[in-house]
């Protein structure tokens, strides 16, 4: 009877803790069997990420559109100061690039702005400003050096999130911004790099050390926006016969003799399409 007794005992306590173990196993896989629940990288994503006819958009993406715009405003005017003040054909060339490079750059992003219904910044921000204050402060070779190095620490960080962000957007426009910035900003990188000047140790020591930079408040969403002040001239100012380096026109401008912006990296047609015009490109933009 004993026996009888403990094998049922023994049964019934190993059907409780099967019971209880699948009740616990079926109450832990919801949890880990959604990447995309509460908290997690995939739903904030899918949280901060809006809809819109060139594909999703989203908070990084924003965030790359306003450095694109924020990183002209200051290297330009600074490429407009190197093309005076440098000292050896290599910064003045190097400064060249940089006006060139974002000027083009800054059509771009007020095209792919204006399309996306984003807002964009009229004046660089306050660590820029302290960057073209201390250039404003140099003169002869120190201020071939200052130029190199400070303008190439700063490619050296944007080159990262450009290339972050052409390895993750659903946004066609997005897309086509990011790899006309790779372009330029390899440009730029080699130039000043060919300067002779830039202290690759202490980009390195930088690297090593530095932490991830805080993200600026993102663009508002699509749609109507308020029309941006426009742009405050941030001069580099050591001297009152100094001259004057304007920033890029305001964000809400079309680029000048464009009156329907060009999209990039739109999806191409099939063969039997190939015989049309050269605008079969805009044909998404008329009809909407």
């Amino acid at each position: 009877m004993r026996s009888i007794n403990s094998r049922r005992l023994f049964s019934g306590t190993g059907l409780i803790v099967t019971g209880l173990a699948a009740t616990l196993v079926a109450m832990i896989f919801p949890i880990w069997s959604y990447s995309d629940r509460s908290g997690t990288g995939v739903d904030t994503l899918n949280a901060q990420t809006l809809s819109t006819r060139y594909g999703p958009l989203s908070a990084l993406d924003r965030e790359f559109v306003t450095k694109v715009r924020l990183a002209g405003l200051w290297e330009l005017p600074a490429g407009q100061q190197a093309g005076e003040r440098g000292t050896t054909q290599a910064v003045k060339t190097a400064g060249q690039h940089l006006v060139e490079g974002h000027t083009f750059l800054d059509e771009r992003v007020r095209e792919v702005a204006s399309r996306l219904g984003l807002q964009l910044p009229n004046q660089p921000n306050e660590q820029q400003q302290a960057w073209l204050g201390t250039l404003s402060a140099a003169r002869g070779e120190e201020y071939d050096v200052q130029f190199a190095n400070i303008l190439r620490k700063a490619h050296g960080k944007v080159f990262g999130l450009v290339a972050q962000v052409r390895a993750s957007t659903r946004n066609s426009l997005v897309r086509g911004l990011a790899d006309d910035a790779n372009t330029t900003v390899l440009d730029h990188i080699t130039v000043l790099e060919a300067t002779g000047l830039v202290d690759f140790d202490a980009l390195a020591r930088d690297a090593a050390t530095a932490s991830p930079p805080p993200l600026t408040n993102s663009p508002a969403p699509p749609g109507p926006t308020d029309s941006p002040s426009p742009p405050v001239p941030v001069s580099p100012s050591p001297a009152s016969s100094s001259p004057t380096y304007t920033l890029p026109p305001p964000a809400t401008s079309r680029p000048p003799g464009d009156d329907e912006p060009k999209e990039s990296n739109e999806p191409k047609k099939s063969e039997s399409s190939k015989g049309g015009d050269n605008g079969g490109d805009k044909s998404e933009d008329k009809k909407s």
